[in-house]
């Protein structure tokens, strides 16, 4: 598989640039997943642009993005859907659905009520309303869902919230906050590039068994001076965090070499740094009795907030993308004034025992002005004697039709009808 992990916290970067530093939450894969499928409707200039956005090219993105969405991660669902409009001639768009992953929905435009269920039934029922609109004019809506719902392997303790330092604005607003537990979580001080020295903590979940192994997810949190920009701190997170997941598990032998983690991150030494408080860590020394080999022990643990976000983010800035690719489609579809609404919604919970997020994208492509036709509207009517027939179906997992398929099992010559019965005058689903 392509490493995506670069281009992902390019254009990670670029989206939260685009959000701003307002509180939100947002899930830049579960927007490039939908660039990366729509890569091969562009060509020429547009192309070009697109993969610059996407970070690496057309091809490279879809295959990335195939196996994410064929072989999903057991604790991450992931789903992506691609629906037209009734009536649209979608032969244009035939060569293109034939590169989406097997796993990708098609079909006719579905209502409203079915892009609601849809969103919920891909987000674990955390969000319940399909983030955009669907009109008369759309002719195309693309969707991407993902979404996670994990138990810490070990929960928080509680401290008092005036552990967050006399510094932090939030210590005097709440009552209760995390404290790390004592095993299992990491932290650590990192000297980063973008944002300087950072404090780093990682919870984890617990593992879960693959077909080849086993799985999980880490949730890491990075915090900078408050001097920083929010997206050069969020730039580092976006490195820290992969840095931390791709070391290997345990602690190395003290004295003889860093923590492969370490090194990636920048791990500073408590030793390298001055005693006293600052707004990141308060670090003091007192004696202990130690194993260490140069006398010298490290122990480190993190107090942090529980918080919740619910965001709606508008994707429409070139910078994101979907204006080319949308231009792109339009080119496809020989309607080359589509308007686009590109909108994710995201939530998400950090709390003591566990994590939860999820994300919509939805992106839909509409005329401006639909072309004029006719409509013919027809209101069919039984009312003198007619037949029925009731044909029973069966078919076979292979599609071959079995023995009872299309056979005809009642029939009837409506001449009497009935009176509709006082009891179906209610609505039963009330």
């Amino acid at each position: 598989m392509t490493d995506i992990h670069g281009p992902l916290a390019r254009y990670a970067e670029r989206m939260h640039t685009v959000i701003g530093d307002r509180h939100h939450v947002a899930s830049p894969l579960c927007a490039w997943l939908l660039l990366a499928l729509a890569g091969p409707a562009t060509a020429g200039a547009d192309r070009a642009e697109l993969e610059d956005v996407l970070g690496t090219d057309v091809v490279n993105a879809g295959a990335a993005a195939r196996v994410l969405l064929e072989a999903p991660h057991p604790l991450v669902a992931a789903a992506t859907a691609v629906w037209h409009r009734p009536g649209l001639d979608v032969g244009a768009l035939d060569r293109w659905r034939a590169t989406l992953p097997g796993t990708t929905g098609t079909g006719p435009l579905p209502e409203q009520a079915a892009l609601d269920d849809w969103a919920r039934e891909h987000t674990l029922g955390l969000i319940d309303q399909f983030p955009v609109s669907v009109t008369s004019e759309t002719l195309l809506l693309l969707a991407s869902a993902l979404a996670t719902r994990i138990s810490w392997q070990d929960p928080f303790d509680v401290t008092a919230a005036g552990d967050l330092g006399p510094a932090s604005p939030w210590a005097a607003r709440l009552r209760r906050i995390l404290r790390s537990p004592e095993r299992g979580h990491q932290c650590w001080i990192a000297g980063s590039r973008r944002a300087g020295d950072v404090a780093v903590h990682t919870a984890s979940s617990g593992q879960v068994a693959t077909a080849d192994g086993q799985a999980g997810l880490v949730v890491v949190s990075v915090a900078a001076t408050p001097d920083v920009v929010p997206v050069d701190v969020l730039a580092t997170a976006y490195e820290l965090a992969t840095a931390a997941v791709h070391a290997p598990d345990g602690e190395e032998p003290r004295g003889k070499r860093r923590h492969k983690a370490a090194l990636a991150g920048g791990r500073r030494s408590l030793f390298d740094l001055p005693l006293g408080d600052t707004a990141l860590w308060t670090l003091r020394e007192e004696p202990t009795v130690t194993y260490a080999p140069d006398g010298r022990e490290e122990r480190i643990r993190a107090v942090l907030p529980c918080w919740s976000a619910e965001s709606r983010i508008e994707l429409t800035e070139d910078s994101l993308g979907f204006p080319v690719a949308t231009w792109a489609f339009g080119e496809l579809l020989n309607t080359p004034e589509l308007a686009a609404e590109v909108v994710q919604k995201a939530v998400a919970r950090y709390s003591r025992y566990g994590f939860e997020a999820a994300a919509v994208t939805g992106w839909a492509m509409a005329t401006s002005m639909p072309p004029e036709g006719v409509a013919r509207i027809a209101e069919l009517r039984f009312g003198h004697p007619y037949a029925v027939v009731a044909v029973a179906t069966e078919t076979r997992s292979d599609g071959t039709a079995g023995p009872w398929h299309g056979v005809p099992v009642f029939s009837a010559w409506v001449a009497e009808p009935d009176e509709l019965p006082e009891a179906d005058l209610a609505d039963r689903y009330e």
